[in-house]
């Protein structure tokens, strides 16, 4: 069976002046327009479209690919307001709808946001939505999918909140970057790798950009000392200072940065206070 927003592979059946006729099966026609079929289409020839309705509500098929599927999410540009609602540029002649029931705020005209396309189950057209836990799931667990600490994941960030940031985690849940975890600048509409720092006993998601084993953590403090050495015995670099500041020197989060510095405190390596991190004599 057909479905809006996705592709199939169909048969061409018949050529019209203004482009190609594919069998959709049961007896369904489904147009190709001229100037989105391959060059020397012709009959029986079988092609990979897209199909979504036109501006006259009709459905339709296309081989341009869009910059999103039914059921998956991505940040699109507000091209224009209506009466109706919001419409984003999806990659197709025909912009797509967010309607204003939709919106978890107003949204702005050439503002991009991270949306969620998908079939409205009374009218049967695609649409997009901003509201990502009507659609995604929030927690981890047996119905919804497990995920483990130290899992590898794809994410998309979707929003800030006081704590961090949210992310769509591969395409399906929602997670948690606490501020802390942040090393380098990212932001909304940003897609990256990242790791599953924990599930919660709630089964709420945190995310991490890296994980350090002990091996990893030795070579951070190593490379610590040796910037003291560099820097006459040194830094003004400390557990106060900006996380960009630390992410650009040793491209690690601030909260990685001080376990490091903690560790080589314990050992009686470095001396701190809050101006400066000093190489201990020995």
């Amino acid at each position: 069976m057909l479905q809006v927003g996705k592709f199939h592979t169909l048969t061409v059946s018949k050529e019209v002046p203004f482009g190609f006729y594919l069998d959709g099966g049961d007896g369904t026609q489904i147009l190709l327009p001229s100037k989105s079929a391959p060059l020397d289409c012709k009959i029986d020839d079988q092609v990979n479209v897209f199909i979504y309705h036109d501006s006259d509500d009709r459905i339709i098929a296309t081989t341009k690919r869009p910059k999103v599927l039914v059921d998956h999410c991505a940040f699109l540009k507000v091209v224009s307001i209506t009466k109706v609602g919001t419409f984003v540029d999806w990659g197709l002649e025909k912009d797509l709808l967010v309607p204003f029931s939709e919106q978890d705020y107003p949204m702005a005209e050439g503002v991009s946001y991270v949306v969620y396309v998908f079939c409205d189950e009374e009218t049967g057209r695609l649409a997009a939505s901003t509201k990502l836990s009507d659609f995604l799931y929030e927690e981890s667990n047996s119905e919804s999918g497990l995920y483990q600490a130290k899992q590898k994941v794809d994410l998309l960030i979707c929003g800030q909140t006081d704590m961090g940031y949210k992310a769509v985690i591969n395409g399906s849940h929602l997670g948690l970057i606490f501020r802390d975890e942040v090393f380098h600048t990212i932001k909304v509409g940003h897609s990256m790798e990242g790791y599953i720092k924990r599930v919660r006993e709630d089964g709420k998601i945190d995310l991490c950009f890296q994980f350090h084993d002990p091996s990893a953590r030795n070579a951070l403090e190593e490379q610590i000392i040796e910037d003291l050495i560099a820097h006459g015995g040194l830094s003004t670099l400390t557990d106060k200072s900006p996380a960009g500041e630390i992410s650009k020197r040793f491209n690690v989060s601030k909260n990685t940065y001080k376990k490091a510095l903690g560790s080589l405190y314990k050992q009686k390596r470095i001396l701190l206070d809050k101006q400066k991190v000093t190489l201990a004599e020995k």
